[in-house]
């Protein structure tokens, strides 16, 4: 059957196809595609076995090639197929690049803010083709992990995870936690519990809050919440209102507001670890290896909390 002697018919065939008919004759085609003479002949011979049939006539003499019937209907779908092998070269190009291709990323509220924005500026100035999908989660970690296992996320920053059997990740930022006061309500070396025995704006349960609310009780501080939210920004204004005072990781915190102090909890609460994760074993476009370098690096610029007040 015609479908299975198609089977036999190579890509070098039907280019020799294509240049003999553009050129004329097999020895221009020869001299264009670096071959000799007989190799593109034997090239077309091949051709014609696999087809059953004659591809060109050869009249002799000075005369040109012609196609034959069944030659003109390849040389129509070989144009197609060379065609499309180029599209696809190129296309191969610019993914290995790291110029097309797809990336869905996972990130926290904080991240989002402080992080992400300058990350993908970046890449989308150097790679204007990419396609950059971000999703924003800031319950826990363990939504962010499971997209990640499930290919729905190519990369997720993760907040304090350690190691895990099925993911590899690459630690970027400690962020200390440090406690937001309105400026009017600071006194001189305050204690752990001054500080804290007030009214407390917090969020909604999620592992930073957990976390929080975990260690002021092994201080024997059970913390009064008479606002929760879990809009980072939203909670820095309660603080500067003067409603209370509120706990947060320092990269959540705008340090430019006149209105609030930030003073170190680093006696209370270890730092959270930031990390950018991805599944193992799974190849991504080299896009997303440009995105962790320069996560890194904008992680590495990011302004360190220097503090001007420790808790006692």
């Amino acid at each position: 059957m015609l479908s299975q002697v198609l089977n036999d018919v190579e890509i070098r065939q039907l280019r020799a196809l294509c240049a003999v008919v553009s050129e004329g004759s097999f020895g221009r085609a020869a001299t264009r595609l670096g071959f000799s003479q007989s190799a593109v002949s034997q090239q077309i011979g091949a051709l014609e076995r696999a087809v059953g049939d004659k591809v060109f006539d050869r009249p002799g003499g000075p005369r040109a090639v012609e196609l034959t019937p069944v030659g003109a209907l390849l040389l129509e779908h070989a144009t197609t197929m060379l065609g499309l092998l180029r599209e696809t070269e190129d296309g191969l190009r610019s993914l290995r690049a790291g110029e097309v291709g797809r990336l869905v990323i996972g990130s926290y509220q904080s991240v989002s803010v402080k992080v992400l924005p300058d990350v993908i500026g970046r890449l989308r100035s150097e790679r204007p083709g990419l396609t950059i999908r971000c999703f924003e989660d800031d319950d826990d970690n363990d939504g962010h992990i499971a997209r990640l296992l499930n290919d729905d996320l190519d990369l997720t920053f993760l907040i304090g995870v350690g190691d895990h059997d099925l993911i590899d990740k690459v630690e970027l930022l400690n962020d200390p936690f440090v406690l937001l006061s309105p400026v009017d309500a600071v006194v001189p070396k305050p204690s752990i519990t001054e500080m804290l025995s007030g009214p407390m704006i917090g969020q909604q349960a999620c592992a930073c809050q957990l976390a929080i609310d975990a260690a002021l009780r092994t201080f024997g501080i059970e913390p009064d919440y008479v606002f929760r939210t879990n809009d980072n920004a939203a909670v820095q204004a309660m603080v500067r209102a003067g409603m209370g005072r509120a706990i947060l990781p320092y990269l959540a915190v705008d340090p430019s507001d006149p209105g609030v102090v930030i003073t170190s909890m680093e006696r209370i609460l270890v730092p959270r670890v930031i990390s950018l994760a991805r599944r193992r074993h799974r190849t991504l476009i080299p896009a997303a290896d440009r995105f962790v370098e320069l996560a890194t690096s904008v992680c590495n610029s990011l302004p360190k909390f220097e503090p001007e007040r420790a808790c006692a």
